[in-house]
């Protein structure tokens, strides 16, 4: 995987095998550490990128997020998460569901044009579809999932967001948009 600089958000050991000399991860356990040092740590998981988008109170809602998740493959249960304080929860959480645009490498601007501002304007000047759930996809994302909202889970300072999805597509030729420690990059070709 490769990533721009661009900033942005098992085997076991045999039982007579010696303990490991590297103490770092042996240290006890500190719940007082800075929050920034802890989400420093969370950013050395690469994640790729999405616009959730949801239609409420006939408006359209939209935001960045990059903690979405496959749950089931049967039912279709796909996962993400929304903090308890942001402005749009009751958009996210009280309508019937939500759409994921999984975006594509060339669409980092759009990545940062929903992550912060006006809610309309959030839309200007990115293609999207109405579906028949009146939700907006991104046309261009690599790939969409309609769902429908199938729980909503407390969860500390956020609410976990389960939707059972009910049309999806994707373009075998995109590129995943990543985020990596902070900064957006891409997938490099796998499959050789």
């Amino acid at each position: 995987m490769r990533h721009k600089s661009n900033e942005m958000s098992e085997a076991l050991p045999a039982a007579s095998a010696r303990p490991a000399t590297n103490t770092a991860f042996n240290a006890p356990m500190n719940h007082d550490l800075n929050p920034a040092d802890y989400r420093k740590a969370l950013s050395c998981f690469a994640t790729g990128v999405t616009v959730i988008t949801s239609r409420w109170e006939d408006a359209d809602w939209g935001m960045t997020c990059n903690s979405f998740a496959s749950v089931s493959l049967d039912p279709r249960l796909v996962l993400w998460s929304i903090r308890k304080a942001a402005n749009s929860l009751e958009a996210f959480t009280k309508s019937s569901g939500f759409t994921v645009s999984v975006l594509a490498q060339h669409q980092e601007s759009v990545a940062r044009q929903f992550a912060t501002g006006d809610m309309a304007a959030r839309f200007v000047g990115v293609p999207t579809q109405r579906q028949a759930s009146q939700r907006l996809r991104l046309t261009e994302a690599a790939a969409w999932f309609d769902c429908q909202i199938h729980q909503v889970v407390d969860a500390g300072d956020h609410y976990i967001v389960i939707g059972q999805v009910m049309a999806f597509d994707h373009l075998e030729s995109a590129t995943a948009l990543t985020f990596w420690r902070s900064r957006f990059g891409r997938c490099e070709d796998m499959t050789g």
